[in-house]
Parts: C-alpha cells; structure tokens; sequence
C-alpha cells in the first residue's frame, strides 16, 4: 500500500471497465467520482472497498470534487478504463521520494494487438517528451501541495487534463517506469488515425482560443 497517495477516479457508466481498474490498484485508498452512473458502477465501486463520491456530471468537475475528499500528501488521478501495469506502486513511491519531485505520469500502452496501436503509442511518447502533454487516460501522479497552488482541475466539460499539465509545465512532468494500459475500444470503433485527427483538431481548436464548451459541441 502507498500510504501517501490519494487516488480518484471519475466514472460515468464504467461498469464494464472498472473492477479490472480497481483491481490494479488494490491496497490504494481509492475515491470513485460518478457523476451519475445508470448501471452497476457505484456498486461496482463499494464492492472493492472505494469510497465513492456522487456529483454533477463533468470529468473536470468529478476530478475537482475528488481530490478534495482525502488528505495524502500526493494524488494520482486515473480513468475508470485505464489499468496500471505491475510495479506501478514502485516507480510511484521512487517518484514520491524525490525532494523535487511534482507531477509525474505513466507510459500509455493500449488494450490492443494492433500494430497501430503500437505505432500511436510511440506518436504520444514523442508528444509527451516534446511537448508536455500527456493525456488524462496515461494517469497523472501529482503532490498535493503542488496541486492546490496551480489551481487543480477545473470544471471544464472538455480538455480538463489538457488545461492543467499545461499550468504544470513540461520541466515539472517525469514519465514514470510503469505503463498505464489503457481501453483501444474508442479508436477500433472511430478509427485509428481518424480518432487521433479528430482528438488532434480538438487540441488544435483549444490552443487557437476556443470554449472548451464549443469544443464539445463538435466533439459529441
């Protein structure tokens, strides 16, 4: 067990994924954020001994609200179809040791066989190493205090992760020695490069200054 780590996870119908996500975290003090679930995730949630937190719908907002229910010093905020590979826990707490240490996040791996999965993961290593910003389904791992003083997440339908590794910066974000195995599900069914253009134009239309609001509105 982690005794210093607060770890949120926000829900929204995530029954099919969920008890595989909170399996890799068993042990961890766990919040599940829903924000108004119509099957089995809350029950899902209690069943594996998460605290669980209902709120208004919103991942930026479930974020906010679920990082204010604990108190440990760091917090590491995961999507419900996101799992984390074994040895996690220890690169986190040899993250955690470090006396400079802020905000750290998980290599992306997805569920998935194709070798198009590979080739995107290795497009977002680059972005991450580049750029700074890895996405919310790689988890992020973040001391509190650090947390609190940029701001946290905010309420946005749209971009939250997007909009707070961005008030971290690229010099305080470390790519942890663990993989955070995401769900393939979005891009099998949109398309593997369709999916990236369009998660790409989003970004492309958030940088030029457009309402995450709108954002959404085109995103669907």
């Amino acid at each position: 067990m982690t005794a210093d780590l607060d770890v949120v996870i926000p829900t929204l119908n995530a029954a099919r994924s969920l008890a595989r996500t909170l399996d890799s975290l068993r042990g961890e003090r766990v919040t599940v954020c829903d924000g108004g679930s119509r099957d089995d995730t809350t029950t899902i949630a209690r069943q594996a001994g998460s605290i669980v937190m209902v709120t208004e719908p919103g991942r930026g907002r479930q974020l906010a609200d679920g990082a204010l229910a604990g108190s440990a010093p760091w917090l590491l905020f995961l999507h419900a179809d996101t799992t984390l590979s074994k040895g996690w826990a220890s690169a986190a707490r040899q993250f955690m040791a470090v006396p400079a240490a802020k905000a750290g996040y998980f290599r992306l791996r997805f569920a998935s066989a194709d070798p198009r999965a590979r080739r995107l993961e290795r497009l977002v290593a680059w972005r991450c190493r580049t750029f700074g910003l890895p996405y919310g389904d790689q988890g992020l791992l973040i001391e509190r205090g650090f947390y609190r003083r940029i701001g946290g997440f905010h309420a946005l339908p749209l971009m939250e992760d997007v909009d707070l590794v961005r008030r971290i910066g690229r010099r305080n974000l470390v790519a942890l020695d663990a993989e955070a195995v995401t769900s393939a599900e979005r891009y099998e069914r949109d398309g593997w490069l369709a999916r990236p253009m369009r998660n790409l134009s989003c970004l492309a239309l958030y940088f030029a200054g457009l309402s995450p609001t709108v954002i959404r509105r085109l995103y669907g």
